[in-house]
Order: C-alpha cells, then structure tokens, then sequence
C-alpha cells in the first residue's frame, strides 16, 4: 500500500533551491486554496502529533522497512488520491496535513558535512517568483515577516518531525509494529481485495503491554496517538468506496 519515499528528493519537490536576498529580492509569494501537486500522490508524511486531527478524515498507517514513517492515506492505490479534484481544488472541511502546508518550502543542509539548515523552495512551483502577486519575500534585503513566518513553520515541522522519529522508535522499541493486511469484499465480485505493503500497530502485543509503560504513555500523551492510530484504520474501508464512486478503484474482473 505504501513505502517511505527513496528518491533524492522529498514527495512533491521536483528540485529544491536556497531563498536568498540577492537572487530573490523582489520575489513575492502567494497562498492558494488548489494543490495541483497532490495529484498522483496517495500517502501523505505526517506527523505524530498531527495523529488525532488527521484521524478524522484518513486512515494512519506506518510505511514497511526498517525506519517506519507515519503516513496518512488519500488513496489506497499507486496514484490515486481521492481528495483532490482534477484542478486541484482540495475537499473542504478536512484536515490538511502540514507537509503539504509547508510546500514549496523546507529547510535542508546546503552541505553534507554541515549541520546547519537553510530555507529552500521548490523553482518548479507557481506560488512565488518574481512576477507573482503575493507577499515580499525580502524587504531591503532582510527577509520580510510573511518568510520570517514561513521559517518559523518549517522549523517548527522540522522539531515535530523529531518528536515523531522518538514516537516511532518507542514503537519499534517495544516492537509494536506488525505487517498489516486489510481484505475488502465487494459486492459483485467473487475475490476480496486484498491491500498489504504497509505496518500497523499490533494491538494484541499492545494489551499485553506493562502497566507502567502504559501510565506513562498516558501521562505523557503517546497513547492517545496510538488510539488515533488505531481508530483511523476504519477509514481504509471508506476510502474504497470513494474510490469506487471516482472510477478509481483497482481493476479486477467481476465475478460471473
């Protein structure tokens, strides 16, 4: 069903470049209710502590190999994304989550050997240059409040991003994580579809967990994202027939 990315580049960046006062100093930027670049990409990165908001619209899954990445599923197929439309017009009333927020920007090393993070964006995308109406980007060659802002939102996924890898590794810790499997009989046909390739939590291992580990999920907040976890997996089914509805559902041959 899904797999952490392996390209080079993070989904969705098709090329990334440093922001800088002398390249871009009259580049603008602007928002936008259209996602365009959704399109084609069914599992979403997520955040742990986005677990409880995203819950409410996708089911959370955890991708297979050995650094599992929590992923939220628009889709259960390859290029099937069933919130966004064919202008990119992005379904109201649901959560987005922050890594689609944060494009065309992230922060990234400019250097290996180098610990320091600078602020990039995507030169493919639409949403600032220097011919954009928008927000400045640089005002007398400092960096205007509206990218000060931007900054500031990426820093904050990227400590967000850490938080979650120290969730995952306490999962793994406890070896919590287990292959899943969802099998779907529809109505028509004779063979159930049968969705693999992707980690859950493995409840029966959770009930035989110690007591004081889990006190101390509750105190400190961990448990409730693995009931989010756990509770959007009912999603999966819901997100099948709407892929059904859209024409979009895998093709196999109805029964006889």
């Amino acid at each position: 069903m899904a797999s952490a990315p392996q390209a080079s580049l993070p989904v969705f960046y098709k090329d990334l470049m440093p922001l800088n006062s002398r390249d871009h100093a009259s580049w603008k930027g602007r928002s936008t209710d259209r996602a365009p670049w959704l399109h084609g990409f069914h599992a979403i990165p997520l955040t742990a502590e986005e677990f409880p908001q995203a819950a409410r619209n996708f089911p959370i899954i955890f991708s297979t190999g050995p650094e599992p990445v929590p992923l939220a599923l628009m889709g259960l197929n390859e290029g099937v994304n069933v919130f966004v439309d064919a202008e990119g017009k992005v379904q109201e009333n649901i959560y987005i989550p922050a890594y689609i927020r944060r494009y065309p920007f992230l922060l990234a090393k400019l250097a290996p050997e180098s610990d320091e993070l600078s602020l990039c964006f995507d030169p493919t995308s639409d949403l600032l240059g220097e011919n954009v109406e928008g927000n400045a980007l640089f005002e007398n060659d400092q960096p205007s409040e509206h990218t000060k802002a931007l900054l500031g939102f990426c820093e904050q996924f990227e400590q967000a991003g850490a938080r979650t890898q120290a969730f995952v590794e306490e999962l793994k810790k406890h070896n919590l994580l287990m292959d899943g499997e969802v099998t779907i009989q529809q109505e028509g046909f004779e063979q159930p579809f049968v969705y693999r390739g992707f980690q859950m939590i493995d409840q029966a291992k959770l009930r035989e967990m110690r007591g004081d580990v889990l006190r101390s999920w509750n105190q400190n907040g961990l448990l409730a994202l693995v009931y989010a976890h756990l509770f959007s997996l009912d999603l999966i089914r819901e997100i099948f027939g709407r892929q059904l509805q859209l024409g979009q559902g895998p093709v196999v041959a109805p029964a006889a």
